[in-house]
């Protein structure tokens, strides 16, 4: 590697501008530009072939520079709290990137765009002003954690439920009254559905984690169940034991 650090923090320095000598450091691998007052990024940072991370969260930005479309080799955007209303079509050129974020936006529609990022994996659009999901968002297949909150959804998108590899799933902050039965997402570990105008916790596999209200209760009710269970098959567990130990036998005795 060359010399020098892999990775330089330019966060909260009040620039307007990226300083140009950044786009001659070439052993970058991971470079944080937040909270600053950056419209966009100087041409120059494709040079920056190296880098992993690019954090440009907390910025003025109403588009992606096209620089960072260039950036092939980036695993992990942050473009959290700018002024994005829509991905350029070039975003398709991060094809290993695997995390993407874009929470507290002016997103209305889904970005298509993301579709053609195979191993997408982290998608944060929470905060945003989605009402609807496309019907073929399944084919993000590789997503397995996925962030809605804080966005306009009044039902529940039921191209979720076609999305068995999420992990993840976040919609906190929506409109939803109903949601279906999500025991079919067998990969999911964490529900989170708090402020919702609901009734209950949805149904959700055993090993789920659900958050929002009324869920410590279910949980509790679920490890209550859980334990038992458990004791009964002890208790089953020792009788059959019981029942196999053979009667000990009579011998004659001998002198």
């Amino acid at each position: 590697m060359p010399l020098g650090d892999p990775v330089l923090d330019l966060s909260y320095r009040k620039f307007k501008r990226l300083p140009a000598r950044v786009c001659g450091l070439m052993h970058l691998e991971k470079l944080y530009v937040c909270g600053n007052s950056l419209r966009t990024l100087p041409d120059a940072v494709a040079e920056l072939q190296g880098l992993r991370t690019l954090a440009l969260d907390f910025n003025k930005m109403e588009d992606v520079p096209p620089a960072v479309c260039q950036l092939t080799n980036l695993t992990r955007l942050y473009l959290g709290s700018n002024r994005l209303m829509s991905l350029p079509p070039e975003l398709r050129n991060l094809q290993s990137l695997r995390c993407l974020w874009i929470e507290s936006n002016y997103f209305q529609r889904f970005p298509r765009e993301l579709y053609d990022l195979p191993h997408l994996k982290s998608l944060q659009i929470g905060d945003n002003r989605l009402k609807t999901l496309p019907p073929d968002l399944w084919r993000m297949e590789a997503l397995r954690g996925l962030w809605l909150y804080g966005n306009r959804f009044s039902t529940f998108p039921k191209v979720l439920l076609r999305m068995e590899s999420l992990e993840i799933l976040d919609l906190d902050r929506n409109k939803i009254s109903e949601f279906p039965s999500l025991k079919r997402l067998k990969a999911l570990r964490l529900f989170s559905y708090d402020h919702n105008p609901v009734e209950e916790p949805p149904k959700v596999g055993e090993e789920v984690l659900v958050v929002g209200e009324g869920a410590a209760e279910f949980l509790e009710a679920r490890e209550a169940r859980k334990e038992r269970l458990r004791k009964a098959a002890e208790k089953e567990a020792e009788d059959s034991v019981e029942l196999s130990v053979p009667c000990p036998q009579s011998f004659p005795l001998t002198n």
